[in-house]
């Protein structure tokens, strides 16, 4: 657990030998996490029925980044660039380990966090509890993602990526999303639980994208797949408060 909380977000958190280890193997470590950025990531939310929308959803975007950090940020900068470039296989995979940032890049940062900004302005203007439960389901459908794709995605090469994936098995997906998937059921149709969804549905465009053009997932696609995630569960929660 401390090594999953030390590679998922900046809180301060001494690793020991073994740890990474010890979190590749155990996949459950993922939406364990997200449980704890959520819940923190959501504070300013709490102040939803005091201070201005715009203001809690600046400070919603605020505590995400200050929890997770941008590495995972930096995963859709790379995929961005790589969306759009010109070129085969490999060069995609060239622009992938370029340093150099390009307008698909910037573009692709640009709509993910406008868009959780956009999703936190939809929180603000809910009932507190409501907002924070979102938020945390957002989060834990996000991790919970990518706990699936280290359990059943294949990497595309040596790296982080194929460290996790060939530590993760299948079978320890069952664990996790049987417990996750059926507390959904049980509070169906709560907007967390609905954002527990739409975080994993999130996620799939990334993975999707990158099996049929990288013939595998690297560390940017995962770190896409988690901010896309997020955005996509906050915005299906904000949307099940309306309609359900």
């Amino acid at each position: 657990m401390r090594s999953g909380v030390g590679f998922l977000t900046r809180l301060p958190v001494h690793n020991r030998e073994g740890d990474w280890a010890a979190f590749r193997s155990r996949p459950a470590v993922f939406p364990l996490a997200g449980l704890i950025v959520g819940a923190l990531a959501a504070i300013p939310l709490l102040a939803s029925e005091v201070l201005p929308g715009p203001t809690v959803a600046f400070g919603y975007v605020l505590a995400v980044y200050a929890v997770t950090g941008i590495h995972h940020l930096d995963g859709v900068a790379d995929l961005g660039d790589a969306l759009v470039v010109h070129g085969d296989q490999e060069r995609r995979r060239e622009v992938l380990k370029d340093t150099t940032t390009g307008v698909g890049a910037i573009l692709a940062v640009a709509i993910v966090v406008v868009g959780l900004a956009l999703a936190g302005l939809g929180l603000a203007g809910l009932p507190a509890i409501v907002a924070v439960t979102i938020a945390i389901g957002a989060e834990v459908g996000a991790k919970l993602g990518m706990a699936a794709m280290a359990c059943f995605g294949e990497a595309s090469h040596d790296g982080m990526a194929k460290q996790v994936t060939d530590a993760a098995s299948p079978g320890q997906f069952i664990l996790p999303a049987g417990l996750i998937l059926g507390a959904c059921a049980i509070i169906w149709p709560h907007p967390a639980a609905v954002a527990v969804c739409g975080a994993l549905a999130g996620l799939w465009p990334p993975w999707y994208w990158a099996n049929r053009t990288l013939e595998g997932i690297n560390g940017d696609v995962f770190g896409a797949a988690n901010e896309l995630g997020r955005v996509v569960g906050a915005h299906a929660g904000v949307i099940a408060w309306m309609l359900l």
